[in-house]
């Protein structure tokens, strides 16, 4: 028999909806510890946002990116709470999608989940800032070359700033570039183009005065040497020094999402069992259409966990 190996993977910005963590937060003491802490630590109810909304307050990039992480976190104490996480071996690796880094960073032993709730919170409002000063757009591009995009991306002026998996990646930067890169990228072949509801071109150099003020925040924190490795989203590559660490979020923002490489290169490296924890199952679709011959778990609520066997 195989030997299994792990890695944790976590979702990134729009993998909110209204009710996510309701039921953790009934059903599990670790879920309702978290999300009591987050409230007191960001001052508002965090918790009260998530279970009820309303929709377009959860959406807004300030207070989605808070509320992803700690689902994404809660999720993961409430998995570990009830033993389920015993089924499998410790992972191997963390890694998380855009956000998702900051919900790896409490699931590594970088920082207490806490405190990885409250810097996605300071990273959404220092990207809603430096939106508003210079909107943006991205849109996904299916089943077109990454070569023939990054052509087009150069003549048009905007950045491929996800590579998901084989055939989608995903264009960004000022509302026009993207546009005019999208029907050319229509023109060449594309599948299709789907147009992304968010209001940055997030990981392109317009989120520069987002990662110069996250920089500063970074300085002041303390981060402890990842227990778990990181595998980060612009090298592909895995991290365990806090300097590292936090070299990689800042330059994250302003780079491309290496998603497709940091799952081949972990797969490399053994891992042959992904679990996804968090809001929705985004990754685990990523992760079946770059190798079909991994096992993908989903831990996204109380049922998840409830039914989760190896």
């Amino acid at each position: 028999m195989t030997e299994i190996k792990t890695a944790y993977v976590f979702p990134g910005q729009g993998a909110q909806f209204v009710g996510m963590g309701r039921d953790l937060y009934s059903e599990f003491h670790s879920a309702r510890e978290l999300f009591d802490l987050a409230d007191k630590a960001l001052g508002f109810s965090l918790s009260k946002l998530c279970f009820e909304g309303p929709e377009e307050d959860l959406k807004d990039t300030r207070n989605s990116q808070s509320a992803i992480v700690g689902h994404s976190l809660c999720a993961l104490a409430a998995f570990i709470e009830s033993g389920k996480s015993n089924l499998l071996p410790e992972p191997s690796f963390v890694a998380g999608h855009s956000l998702g880094e900051y919900s790896a960073l409490g699931a590594g032993g970088i920082l207490p989940y806490p405190q990885a709730i409250l810097l996605a919170r300071k990273r959404g409002e220092l990207m809603a800032e430096a939106a508003a000063k210079t909107p943006g757009a991205m849109a996904a591009v299916l089943g077109l070359s990454e070569e023939i995009l990054a052509d087009i991306c150069l003549k048009t002026g905007c950045y491929i700033a996800n590579y998901n998996s084989p055939g989608q990646l995903v264009i960004s930067g000022l509302k026009e570039t993207v546009e005019k890169a999208s029907a050319q990228a229509a023109e060449s072949g594309a599948m299709k183009v789907v147009p992304l509801q968010v209001s940055g071109g997030f990981h392109t150099p317009l989120m520069s005065p987002a990662s110069a003020g996250l920089k500063a925040v970074l300085d002041s924190t303390g981060f402890d040497t990842a227990r778990i490795p990181l595998v980060a989203n612009t090298s592909a590559s895995p991290l365990t020094n806090p300097q590292d660490i936090k070299s990689e979020l800042v330059n994250q923002l302003t780079g491309g999402v290496q998603w497709q490489k940091s799952i081949e290169n972990m797969i490399a490296a053994g891992v042959n069992t992904f679990v996804e924890i968090g809001p929705g199952k985004v990754l685990a679709g990523l992760i079946k259409r770059i190798n079909r011959s991994v096992s993908i778990y989903n831990i996204n609520d109380a049922a998840s966990i409830q039914n989760f066997s190896v």
